[in-house]
């Protein structure tokens, strides 16, 4: 008999995929039986409310399943989780249609003034001319990321009459095609729109993404939605461009502080919002409920489990032998999508020597994981990265070598762009970690690890010392180097690590200097 705990407040109709099961019993927070200790639970139910810590996972030894009915995983500890054998899993895609919903609504709401013009009418007021709003049909709306909720805010666009451009690395020309959408850089979606919605998850590159620089390039009187994660759009630079005219208004769902307090921003007439409630429908807290019981019913019936955010369950030994070329994996796929700005059509994974007798699909997942993190909108694990590579049509291929390059095991992956090649490889090696000793087609070897700098230059005398110039001026202190190049006088490279990541303008600094080829920010 399976005991199943649903510690948070998990709607009892959510639940029913496990209250139908006959040979589990479960238990709800506010009526857990204390005689049943925690050590005796088999399945753990969770939402933002409780803390599955490291401790906590130590008083449940019997635990083989953390669900979170939801997308975020903060309040759990994957690592910790992983260790003991115990899978986590969520419901990354129980919101999206709420999620878009709300969005068409507040950018509707905030083009016609209907939350102030609600608010006036309350007030005895009946003032038809001062809230004459603007139509969406014929008005350009520029997609920032398009996931899944990016995909069906575009399909209600349409529907209104509205053109649509997305800004999203890894959407082909084919698939934008199919959608009848136009695609194109950031710089070009900022400048063609009359309304912006930002749909990316919160990493470090796209924090501030919408700023005072990228600002400038919109048009004026241009309309801004956030209904994703706070932090996209710099908060101080919007209330700027806000109040100098510039930006027409914003409907903002999310903050970098919630709840926000006595903001500025929420001072201004301009800006309407809401307390994040983006995922808050019936239907959405019933469909995440939904999703991670059934989830938990699955693995007890002994079948293949979706959304898991770490490996599935196994023994301490199998994790430690295969933790290590895991880590490599997900940083090689991190490295690749941050040097392929394009398209991405196929992705190939080889494997040779010792790693080459594991679990390589376990590691395959790792890496289309750490391809798609930093790039997508959607929560991405080991499992439903391969199902967003279909999504995105993105061939995925696996394949065994007997060349290992001279090395105990590497792992090889090649993406074909719409107009590139990429291609990296790694190996693990024992008392010194992961190393990446090719990059496309470079021989070269360096930890992934930190804030790196990828630069392809000619082969010329000064140019490593030109860089290094221009790092120090700036008062950059370069913490490793390695330079490679396949013939004298032809392409070289060379990678650099730093103690703190680098400001963007003092890469276009390194542009101007003599014989650049290309040059890639990454983070990992």
């Amino acid at each position: 008999m399976f005991q199943i705990l649903a510690a948070d407040a998990i709607k009892e109709e959510g639940l029913q995929p496990l209250l139908q099961m006959e040979n589990a019993v479960v238990y709800r927070g506010e009526t857990y039986d204390q005689d049943i200790p925690l050590s005796q639970i088999d399945a753990l139910l969770v939402r933002s409310g409780t803390k599955v810590t490291a401790e906590l996972l130590d008083r449940m030894p019997s635990l083989k399943i953390v669900a979170r009915a939801g997308v975020g995983v903060d309040n759990i500890d994957i690592e910790a989780a992983t260790k003991r054998g115990v899978i986590v899993v969520n419901a990354p895609d129980g919101n999206t249609i709420s999620t878009a919903e709300h969005t068409f609504a507040m950018m509707v709401s905030l083009l016609r003034n209907i939350p102030q013009a609600c608010a006036s009418v309350k007030n005895g007021e009946w003032k038809r001319n001062v809230f004459i709003g603007s139509e969406l049909y014929g008005k350009t709306l520029s997609i920032v990321g398009m996931g899944r909720i990016g995909s069906e805010l575009a399909k209600r666009a349409r529907a209104f009459g509205m053109k649509v451009m997305v800004f999203d690395p890894f959407l082909t020309k084919e698939r934008a095609e199919n959608m009848g959408i136009d695609s194109g850089s950031l710089e070009e979606v900022l400048k063609n729109a009359d309304i912006i919605t930002v749909h990316t998850p919160l990493t470090k590159e796209t924090r501030g993404l919408i700023n005072r620089d990228t600002l400038k390039l919109t048009k004026k009187g241009v309309y801004l939605l956030n209904c994703a994660r706070g932090g996209i759009i710099d908060e101080e630079a919007l209330e700027e461009f806000i109040l100098n005219g510039h930006v027409g208004g914003a409907a903002l769902d999310v903050f970098v502080t919630e709840p926000p307090g006595e903001h500025p921003l929420l001072k201004l007439d301009q800006v309407i919002t809401t307390p994040h409630l983006g995922a808050s429908t019936r239907e959405a807290q019933l469909n995440v409920a939904t999703q991670v019981a059934e989830a938990v019913r699955t693995y007890f019936e002994d079948k293949p489990v979706a959304n898991s955010i770490n490996l599935p369950a196994m023994s301490r030994e199998i994790y430690e032998k295969i933790r290590p070329f895991h880590q490599l994996a997900a940083k090689m796929g991190s490295i690749v999508s941050q040097c392929l700005q394009e398209g991405v059509n196929e992705i190939s994974v080889t494997y040779s020597g010792t790693v080459a007798e594991l679990e390589v699909s376990y590691l395959t997942k790792s890496l289309l994981s750490g391809f798609f993190k930093n790039c997508i909108d959607a929560s991405v694990n080991e499992v439903n990265a391969v199902h967003i590579a279909k999504e995105l049509d993105i061939v995925v291929g696996e394949k065994i070598s007997s060349n290992s390059y001279g090395y105990a095991n590497t792992v090889s992956v090649t993406v074909k762009g719409d107009h590139h090649f990429f291609t990296a490889r790694g190996t693990y090696i024992e008392h010194y970690g992961p190393r990446i000793v090719n990059l496309d087609g470079f021989n070269i070897d360096f930890r992934p690890e930190g804030n790196l700098l990828y630069i392809q230059h000619m082969d010329r005398p000064g140019v490593i010392g030109r860089v290094g110039n221009v790092l120090g001026e700036t008062g950059i202190n370069i913490a490793t180097m390695q330079v490679g190049r396949k013939e004298v006088g032809g392409e070289a490279i060379m990678v650099l690590t730093f103690d703190r990541p680098l400001e963007g303008g003092i890469l276009e600094k390194i542009r101007e200097v003599g014989d650049i080829v290309s040059l890639n920010r990454i983070r990992l």
